[in-house]
């Protein structure tokens, strides 16, 4: 299934945008195949107003970050995961306006990390993040002219968080849902099962558009997130089609099912490849030898049915 994917976005870092009613956003000058034209944050209400996501630990991005508040209080910083593009600001914002942060908890790994593997991507983990208080799924948290729901949604990576605002019927998506692209899955902080059971989560929910973390606002969410839901389906497929001609490694898999790749997405690919292979040994239909790592070689189950 082809996801009618979105990449038209004008803003200029450094320069507040009014995104829709209640939420003005803000650019950070990171861009990057990971992070597209750069982190955005985003800034909710008006007078007494929240900030989701403050961003990376860019002084510029921090400064214009706090002019765009100047003359309001900030009370409440939302953040929904510690990658480095997301989350480092965090202190220098709470420092300067004494905010609430609020999150789903601390990075952690989804699973144990296997003999030292996973490189580093772009956006690596933020692992001095530590929020005020930690939400539950459902939590609500209000400020003036607000309401925010918090929204377990992990996979991306196991502490991701989606918000709702309740008054405009709006979903802050992290990185878990991008109008320009699909995210990573990268083991062992993120989970192929957690994602895909965080996007049925998702495709249940009403709310009509989604703001994300890199790219312009995810329109008609809900038939959006099924797009992405057969995206990953049909990448499992092609995974096991693959595997139907015989055992491989990650780099001859990510070479069969990933035509025309950007060179720099290589290892990325593969870390995707890993968590689907995960899940798909989890589930019986994949084996190897040991636990699933970058280095395995990977073979359809004896038990498993084979694809027509």
């Amino acid at each position: 299934m082809d996801i009618p994917f979105d990449k038209a976005l004008d803003l200029v870092p450094g320069k507040v945008e009014e995104a829709g009613p209640g939420v003005r956003r803000l650019l950070a000058n990171n861009p990057s195949p990971f992070t597209y034209k750069g982190t955005i944050s985003y800034i909710v209400g008006r007078g007494q107003v929240a900030i989701i996501d403050p961003g990376p630990l860019d002084e510029v991005h921090i400064a214009a970050l706090l002019d765009a508040v100047r003359g309001e209080t900030v009370t409440h910083i939302f953040v929904t995961h510690t990658h480095r593009d997301h989350s480092p600001a965090t202190p220098a914002i709470k420092s300067a306006t004494g905010a609430l942060v609020l999150a789903q908890g601390p990075h952690r790994p989804a699973r144990a990390l296997h003999g030292g593997e996973a490189p580093r991507l772009d956006a690596s983990n933020d692992t001095d993040f530590s929020p005020d208080r930690a939400l539950a799924d459902g939590e609500t948290v209000a400020g003036k002219g607000w309401t925010m729901e918090a929204v377990t949604t992990p996979g991306h990576t196991a502490n991701h968080m989606a918000f709702a605002f309740k008054e405009a019927n709006v979903l802050f998506s992290g990185d878990h849902v991008m109008a320009w692209s699909t995210p990573v899955v990268a083991p062992p902080d993120g989970s192929m099962r957690d994602y895909m059971a965080s996007l049925h989560k998702l495709a249940r929910r009403s709310e009509p558009i989604y703001f994300p973390g890199h790219g312009g606002a995810v329109r008609e969410a809900p038939r959006f997130v099924q797009h992405y839901i057969g995206h990953r389906l049909a990448r499992e497929a092609a995974i096991l089609r693959r595997l139907d001609k015989g055992e491989a490694d990650i780099p001859a898999i990510v070479r069969a099912i990933y035509i025309g790749l950007d060179p720099r997405l290589v290892k990325a690919a593969g870390l995707s490849v890993l968590a689907h292979l995960e899940d798909l040994v989890a589930r019986g239909l994949v084996a190897t030898d040991g636990e699933p790592a970058l280095a395995g070689r990977y073979r359809r189950s004896r038990s498993a049915a084979r694809l027509p």
